[in-house]
């Protein structure tokens, strides 16, 4: 006789980060309202010139998945947030490589013409140093540098250990731009990885010395100017957070990302961009939130369903604005 059971008599185990409201223990999921729009992030294009180990966005020469927005796209949402009461001071650009995307300097020169505070990520290589987009940087210091904010990816201070994660030669590239950056009075900061071993205290010490050595402006002793960004291993093993998890670990719901700030990608093959609820989530449609901010505020509180919530905000405490 078989002892196989049947289909009706196996009860397979609910898998984890899969219901928006429970998790896989049955208990209720958290979930996190926008508070105030203090950042509203735009992913100008996941096209790079670089390929990075662990990209948690996957961006490369050949990934056009989020294609680039354009100036008119952008220029949308920033009438829409003028004419709300959004409460935001800083509009974030990420990618892909932001300057890469052709409209980028006439996106800057709309949002800081508008008041806002522009922080751009990029990697300060070659496609920021080409002489266009030097020149038209150099212009919008002059005119609003009080307003730019630029923060480059170096991933560790040691050169070898950066080059471990974006290859051969990369890191003497991104010093040059950095000095670039700081030599022409750029507002500047730094974002370095903890994938390393290493604490905390150890990295802004290598960072300043680094830092001090080259004539950087930048405070390494301040989060806000050398963010060390949690690390998201595809496929990490991390627990899901219920409501109760806030008093257990002492953390407050209006502390994560979500709270505070949103982002707009433009889906390859789409019409119109998207509203997303973070900056990590570009990929997952679960976290679609509308077309427009209206919408997107209709979408009711963020469910933390996704290991990039546990991983990175809850328990890694990050956060990708400074006005946060």
């Amino acid at each position: 006789m078989s002892t196989q059971l049947s289909t009706a008599e196996v009860s397979p185990e609910p898998l984890k980060f899969s219901d928006p409201a429970y998790t896989a223990d049955g208990s209720r999921r958290a979930h996190v309202a926008l508070e105030r729009l203090t950042t509203l992030w735009f992913n100008t294009g996941t096209l790079c010139n670089i390929e990075c180990a662990n990209c948690y966005i996957k961006s490369s020469p050949k990934n056009d998945s989020l294609v680039y927005l354009r100036a008119d796209e952008v220029a949308a949402f920033l009438d829409e947030v003028e004419g709300g009461d959004f409460g935001t001071q800083e509009i974030g650009f990420t990618g892909g490589e932001p300057f890469m995307n052709p409209d980028m300097l006439s996106i800057l020169e709309d949002t800081l013409s508008r008041g806002f505070e522009a922080l751009v990520l990029t990697n300060a290589m070659r496609p920021m140093m080409r002489p266009r987009i030097q020149e038209g940087l150099l212009a919008l210091r002059e005119k609003r540098g009080d307003k730019l904010h630029m923060r480059v990816s170096l991933d560790h201070y040691r050169e070898e250990l950066h080059d471990e994660q974006r290859g051969e030669k990369n890191w003497s590239e991104v010093v040059k731009g950095i000095d670039w950056l700081s030599e022409n009075g750029f507002r500047l900061d730094i974002a370095g990885r903890t994938l390393w071993d290493e604490g905390e205290e150890s990295m802004r010490e290598g960072y300043g010395s680094l830092g001090a050595g080259r004539g950087w402006k930048v405070d390494c002793t301040d989060p806000s100017r050398l963010v060390l960004f949690p690390e998201m291993e595809e496929g990490d093993d991390t627990p899901e957070i219920t409501e109760a998890c806030w008093d257990i670990l002492g953390k407050r719901p209006e502390d994560t990302m979500c709270a505070s700030s949103r982002m707009v990608v433009k889906r390859k093959g789409a019409e119109k961009p998207v509203v997303l609820s973070c900056t990590l989530l570009a990929y997952d449609e679960r976290f679609e939130m509308g077309e427009s901010l209206a919408e997107a505020n209709a979408f009711g509180p963020v469910s933390l369903n996704h290991p990039h919530c546990s991983k990175f905000c809850v328990l890694g405490g990050g956060s990708c604005s400074r006005a946060d």
